[in-house]
């Protein structure tokens, strides 16, 4: 008995879209305008299909190029004249020509990044006829993120600009050179200072930024670089810094109910997850994932802090949603009544940060706990960068120092067989500054490994350098244990020692070590412009006679390798020899008094106090006054970190890249068609003209 097809079956072949058939004519060579003089403005009433398009100029050969290339060119000439906003037409044809654009675009770069041999972007974009064309789409560009149009068609814009600048790698993309002949940065602004806007857009703009601020910064002048080091616009900083405090601050956010839901969960599950991540690579974890995400605008930051000072003005502005940074005068409006702060319900927000700076901190207390792969070190690494520029501007660190201005941070701190965690993460009310020493002395104590990230610590004591100096040179006394910062650092210096045969192999323990002991040298010298009290130097006179025994096997070691003629870091050996006289004088001087002592009372186990009375008794020695120990180099992006922000760009881009897809194909439905007309834009006022085709 034969069976019936049942209708409906999967075996039905479904029926080809229109805009793809229109498709498959355009790269066959064949013009499908050529009898209907109302083509181009039926066919951007059609829905467009992105997989049909990028398919068909995936498939296109040398040979094919050359015949399909004037349909190509005729294609993005006509979604050009699509974006004209000065034309009355019909707003689904604008939205679909900017997704028409983007699927272009984006199928002609895949094709350039798969197929190596293919030139179609010069083929098609290489001549003066498309010059003119492509200045003219970034004047239309301009138009529309300014003007009276759809959200939905200012956010396909933007999209469209990102599929333009994550094409393929930075400086080999020759889009580049439009954007920076036709700026859209005070297009960018704008939007970044209406709060409605921002909200929507905020994230793109950026990243895009960003990525344009990028663009042969070195090399030639961009007009990025220069526009965002001058600006001044405290609206516009204030979104832009409010863009990054979000992303950073959802990030907390998340780790925190990571926190809480594997401390609720059962000792089994935990084992369980425990073993399965064992088995799971260390990049592709989930974590790693969502570090690698927070790249584009942790890149966005370190651009704003080292180029821009007023951006600095920002960073401890509460970073709620508001069209303006608070100030006394708008804090409480007068036509409000007084709220009942006593029926009002209690919320414990200070897990959460409240502010950029705080969220950063924040931030980098959780990324340095991971330090397994290249992703979380590049990332730590970029952490530090910002930091370094922070601590050299004068306005952030009398910002920081501020004892009227106090917070309480969250800082995460990794768990370790040596010591137990405090339960309550949450620490005491104080000054950034005192908040920025912990995290840096937690990350000290917490990254001795075998696998020496020593850039890192140099970043780290650089940092360290820095506040001191502020605090020296402005005089300022900062309330801070220093107990816990100089055990820190002579934890590191024994570990340097115990591990030098291993380390010495690989990276220049010296210069490191130079670095901690004119730390301690600065306290020494100059510790009485800034420590808040007189026992912190019998304090630090304490902790340099009790760790005595690790200078001096740093002084052995270092008499060791002056002897050696190989050896390759002779310079910063005698420098290391020439800062330890001091240390080593201070050690000598109380260690025969402190004998004495023990002698007359007949002791061998004083006390913690006894031996600080016998400090406070004996400051009767004569040290040698060394230079430069408040001087440091500046901070300078080139040449030392260049190939890391290339390396860093390169992977922003080619992560944007992966997801505008998505974006680009679910618009629609992300945003309605018949979204309204804003009232509040601004249409540019820049005369266009429409090149010959």
């Amino acid at each position: 008995m034969t069976s019936r097809k049942r209708s409906g079956s999967g075996s039905t072949k479904r029926p080809k879209e229109k805009v793809v058939y229109i498709y498959e004519l355009l790269c066959r060579g064949e013009d499908p305008s050529a009898d209907s003089p109302e083509f181009w403005n039926e066919f951007f009433l059609l829905q467009p299909n992105f997989e049909s398009l990028e398919d068909q100029i995936s498939k296109l050969n040398n040979e094919q190029l050359q015949v399909v290339k004037p349909n190509l060119n005729t294609l993005f000439q006509k979604c050009i004249e699509m974006l004209d906003t000065s034309r009355e037409d019909h707003p689904k044809r604008l939205c679909n020509s900017l997704q028409t654009l983007c699927s272009l675009f984006y199928g002609i770069f895949r094709k350039c990044n798969t197929d190596a041999s293919s030139n179609i972007l010069n083929e098609i974009f290489g001549h003066e006829t498309m010059d003119e064309w492509l200045k003219l789409l970034m004047q239309y560009c301009n138009r529309i993120l300014l003007g009276d149009v759809t959200e939905n068609a200012r956010f396909m814009c933007l999209k469209l600009l990102l599929v333009l600048v994550t094409g393929t790698d930075v400086g080999q993309n020759v889009l580049f050179e439009y954007l920076m002949m036709h700026s859209l940065f005070d297009a960018f602004v704008r939007l970044l200072s209406d709060p409605t806007f921002r909200a929507q857009h905020g994230h793109d703009i950026v990243i895009l930024l960003t990525i344009l601020v990028n663009y042969r910064k070195h090399e030639a002048t961009n007009p990025y670089v220069v526009q965002l080091s001058i600006l001044a616009d405290e609206l516009a900083l204030n979104g832009y810094g409010q863009m990054i405090s979000q992303s950073l601050i959802d990030f907390c956010r998340q780790y925190i109910q990571s926190l809480n839901n594997v401390q609720s969960s059962s000792w089994f599950s935990s084992l369980s997850s425990m073993v399965g991540n064992m088995f799971v690579s260390d990049e592709g974890c989930e974590r790693v994932q969502q570090i690698k995400a927070n790249n584009g605008l942790l890149l966005a930051l370190y651009e704003a802090v080292h180029l821009n000072r007023n951006f600095i003005t920002t960073l401890a502005h509460p970073q709620t949603e508001s069209s303006a940074p608070p100030s006394p005068s708008n804090t409480l409006s007068l036509t409000q009544p007084t709220p009942d702060l006593a029926n009002a319900p209690i919320i414990d927000m200070t897990q959460y940060p409240t502010n950029l700076l705080v969220a950063v901190f924040q931030y980098c207390s959780i990324v340095m706990q991971d330090n397994k792969n290249e992703s979380s070190i590049a990332n730590l690494k970029l952490c530090f960068l910002i930091l370094t520029c922070i601590s050299e501007d004068q306005y952030a660190n009398s910002m920081m120092h501020d004892s009227n201005l106090t917070f309480k941070v969250m800082l995460h701190r990794a768990q370790m067989r040596h010591r137990k965690l405090n339960v309550d993460r949450v620490g005491k009310s104080q000054p950034l500054a005192a908040t920025l020493l912990d995290l840096l002395v937690e990350f000290i104590v917490s990254h001795l490994m075998k696998k020496f990230p020593m850039e890192l610590y140099l970043l780290c004591i650089g940092v360290i350098h820095r506040i001191l100096c502020y605090q020296k040179r402005c005089r300022v006394r900062l309330n801070y244990p220093w107990k816990e910062l100089w055990s820190a650092l002579i934890g590191l210096l024994r570990f340097l020692v115990n591990q030098e045969q291993t380390l010495v192999k690989k990276c220049n323990i010296f210069h490191l070590s130079l670095q901690v002991v004119n730390i301690f040298n600065l306290f020494i010298t100059y510790g009485d412009t800034f420590l808040a009290t007189t026992n912190s130097y019998d304090e630090l006179y304490y902790e340099l006679n009790r760790e005595e025994k690790v200078f001096t096997e740093i002084h052995a070691m270092v008499l060791r390798y002056t002897t050696m003629p190989e050896c390759e870091y002779k310079d910063d050996v005698i420098k290391l020899l020439n800062a330890l006289v001091n240390i080593l004088a201070i050690v000598k001087h109380f260690q025969n008094k402190i004998k004495e002592w023990l002698a007359e009372q007949g002791l061998s186990t004083p006390t913690e106090e006894q031996i600080l009375d016998v400090v406070r008794k004996n400051y009767d020695l004569t040290l040698k006054l060394q230079d430069s120990l408040d001087q440091y180099e500046r901070y300078a992006e080139a040449p030392l970190h260049s190939s890391f922000f290339q390396a860093m760009v390169r992977d922003v881009v080619n992560d944007t890249r992966k997801h505008i897809y998505g974006y680009v194909k679910e618009a629609v439905s992300v945003i309605p068609e018949q979204d309204v007309l804003l009232t509040t834009a601004v249409t540019a006022s820049t005369p266009t003209t429409t090149p010959s085709t």
